[in-house]
């Protein structure tokens, strides 16, 4: 099959780059299933195992994409899209009213039952991206991963649940931490930021760390840094929101919108078990999966068939923040 994987971005990723980390996977998996895997994406993007082309947002997407591709896999909006099948990726929470291509695709079922739809494929991740965990190493901190300036997730909470249960927390993600917005962190010995990190240095923080604190106040469409943390034996502690009851199990995590409640799970967080966490990220949210399941949707937009019967839209509005009792 001749597949075209198209964003708006550059790979690989230099940092953090969640989506453009998903569609690097994804192609180096179609391509080691026999694939002929095309990017069209950012200037400036290289790649060895798949050919580039230079995506222009000024240029109609029927003049982009080669006369010769199979199908095309869009990870932003388009319209009047006709010369291809396709499917198109809903990565992000789009706003209220706004109606979706018939054949978009959610990254969890919470995501796509949120938008009148029940086609969702998980993100999973390389193996081979990461260094072997260690499942027998001195866990010494807890971990936040995501851009700590967005307000919806949650950089205080974090913060608060791990000071009043006596852990250290390192921050990973985004360029600062968003000090304004009703924040109250000050800098302190129990908090390190250390911003956008690699995977070589993300991997060493994972790896001693005793759990992913991951109190969000929206609805999560899927959420990286869950699976993650788990593979590298890190329970998860969160709020009940979007995915999070989805990926995260009693056995691997503990999910509340109250703090105190996930301050003594933390004091307990050795009744998680560490390598139960890598098993369970392992057996269920690798890119061999996420690539079969897109395969199995590529063929039906090949077919003719629409992955929705009505144009998805987001049936019900949520606040701008979910609650969170602290």
């Amino acid at each position: 099959m001749k597949i075209l994987i198209v964003n708006n971005t550059r790979i690989p990723a230099a940092k953090y780059g969640g989506t453009e980390r998903m569609i690097w996977w994804l192609g180096k998996e179609f391509n080691r299933l026999g694939h002929e895997v095309t990017y069209l994406v950012a200037a400036g993007s290289s790649c060895p195992f798949a050919k580039v082309l230079v995506y222009d947002p000024l240029v109609d997407m029927n003049l982009q994409v080669p006369d010769d591709i199979d199908v095309v896999h869009f990870h932003f909006q388009v319209s009047n899209f006709t010369k291809k099948p396709y499917l198109i990726n809903v990565h992000n929470n789009p706003g209220y009213g706004q109606q979706l291509d018939k054949n978009s695709v959610f990254v969890s079922a919470d995501h796509a039952a949120r938008h009148g739809s029940t086609v969702y494929v998980h993100h999973g991740l390389d193996p081979d991206d990461y260094p072997r965990p260690n499942l027998q190493s001195k866990r010494t901190h807890t971990h936040f991963l995501a851009k700590a300036a967005w307000r919806v997730k949650n950089v205080q909470g974090a913060i608060d649940v791990a000071t009043q249960s006596g852990n250290k927390l390192i921050v990973l993600g985004g360029t600062r931490l968003n000090l304004k917005m009703g924040l109250r962190f000050t800098p302190n010995l129990n908090v390190k930021f250390k911003g956008m990190v690699d995977n070589e240095q993300k991997s060493v923080v994972l790896n001693t760390s005793k759990a992913l604190l991951f109190p969000v106040l929206w609805h999560e469409p899927f959420g990286l840094a869950i699976i993650e943390s788990l593979y590298f034996g890190c329970p998860v502690l969160g709020t009940p929101y979007g995915s999070l009851s989805e990926l995260v199990k009693p056995e691997v995590g503990l999910l509340s919108n109250n703090r105190q409640v996930l301050v003594d799970g933390l004091k307990n967080i050795d009744a998680f078990n560490n390598r139960h966490c890598h098993d369970y990220a392992v057996e269920n949210f690798t890119v061999k999966k996420m690539a079969q399941r897109y395969l199995d949707l590529y063929q039906r937009v090949i077919n003719g068939e629409s992955l929705n019967n009505i144009a998805p839209t987001l049936l019900e509005a949520s606040p701008k923040y979910l609650p969170w009792n602290k």
